[in-house]
């Protein structure tokens, strides 16, 4: 079956991935909105870091989206999001770093409102996600968990959100049995890369509302780049 497929930022995307796909898309994890008031109730210190567990952002989260991040912080892309959120964790070298972005958007951050899930896929995407997976009646999805060195199978029909992201909380592909979708979570990152065997992905992505990047030819995985 398929195991983990290790990127690298020198050739694009679609070229790595094409001995077993021929379209890709970058999923953008949204921001996580909580209740009012649920940090107070949470936060012991004031400078103790929190952050919503697995079954509070499902039971009481709500996404909010990158666009809407983007015009609250007055930030223009996508691209300056993802090196702002990228910067604010130190996941960039010095050189490439944007200080500038970071502020922005963590200076317009409101309480109760938390940074995308990181390294590992977002909550708010996993329901769908499970769904393109089985849309071609496949009964089985096969998992790989690089940093652990877990792999196996799940039947698709019992297998929650929540028991994906028990699989791993750093690198995690999951494709189902004929390798027809695969998803797969990032170290560093706020994304998910949705893979398809078909030569476009984009209605996948319109049908489930993704928030995304289509890649093309010439996206590699540092898009934000571009």
């Amino acid at each position: 079956m398929l195991d983990y497929i290790w990127l690298n930022d020198r050739s694009p995307i679609l070229k790595q991935i094409r001995r077993h796909f021929k379209s890709a898309a970058i999923l953008l994890h949204p921001f996580v909105q909580m209740p009012s008031g649920w940090e107070i109730t949470v936060r012991k210190t004031p400078y103790e870091h929190i952050y919503p567990s697995d079954e509070e952002i499902l039971t009481i989260g709500k996404p909010v989206s990158w666009q809407e991040m983007m015009s609250s912080c007055s930030l223009n892309s996508y691209n300056e999001l993802a090196i702002a959120l990228k910067t604010s964790i130190s996941a960039l070298r010095k050189e490439f770093k944007r200080e500038d972005l970071a502020n922005k958007l963590n200076s317009n951050l409101n309480q109760d409102l938390f940074y995308p899930t990181e390294d590992s896929t977002s909550l708010f995407l996993l329901d769908r996600l499970l769904k393109v997976i089985g849309s071609k009646e496949a009964n089985k999805l096969y998992f790989s968990a690089p940093i652990f060195e877990n792999c196996g199978f799940l039947d698709i029909h019992d297998t929650t959100p929540l028991d994906i992201c028990n699989l791993s909380c750093n690198e995690l592909i999951v494709t189902d049995e004929n390798m027809d979708y695969a998803f797969m979570s990032l170290y560093d990152s706020f994304i998910t890369l949705l893979l398809a065997k078909e030569e476009s992905i984009e209605h996948i992505v319109q049908s489930m509302n993704f928030e995304a990047i289509l890649c093309d030819q010439r996206t590699f995985i540092n898009w934000y780049y571009k």
